[in-house]
């Protein structure tokens, strides 16, 4: 084989080492720079990206701790509204258990007196009829007709010895 021939052999080793030094020259010169800023510019781009997003994470977290804690002083808000509303409807349940308590006390008061008044006026309507009974009575007793005032004063003292009997 001819290539391995000593040489050939080192005239293509020299020009081979020659091509590799013009190439890693070029792509030094040319391509690397463009391939770091590239690799540079996407690291950039990672580390802003994780910045970015381990910002957003300690937001998500300040927000999350803002909401429990509004959470929280909502429920106990709720907790002193539902404790108050409690509060509230005791106290008026007690107003109206009052309200009804006076009122029942003030009806039986007016039943009392209306009964009071009824039982007067029923014993003034027996006195009534008892002295027209009692004058008439005394008239046939008597067969003469004595004048309105001495019949109603002659009844009346009799029903006032009556009811002075009555009482005692």
């Amino acid at each position: 084989m001819p290539q391995f021939e000593s040489h050939f052999f080192s005239s293509l080793i020299f020009w081979e080492v020659m091509s590799f030094a013009i190439l890693f020259f070029v792509l030094y010169k040319f391509a690397f720079p463009g391939i770091l800023s590239m690799l540079e510019e996407r690291e950039k781009k990672i580390k802003d990206s994780l910045d970015q997003a381990e910002h957003h994470r300690s937001e998500a977290e300040r927000k999350f701790k803002e909401y429990e804690a509004k959470l929280n002083s909502a429920a106990k808000e709720a907790e002193g509204i539902l404790a108050a509303a409690k509060e509230r409807a005791q106290r008026l349940m007690e107003e109206n258990e009052q309200r009804m308590t006076v009122e029942a006390e003030r009806i039986k008061g007016d039943a009392t007196r209306e009964i009071d008044r009824e039982r007067r006026k029923a014993i003034q309507d027996i006195r009534a009829q008892t002295t027209d009974l009692a004058l008439l009575v005394a008239e046939k007793v008597v067969q003469r007709s004595l004048n309105e005032a001495d019949n109603r004063k002659f009844a009346d003292d009799a029903l006032e010895a009556l009811s002075k009997s009555y009482q005692q």
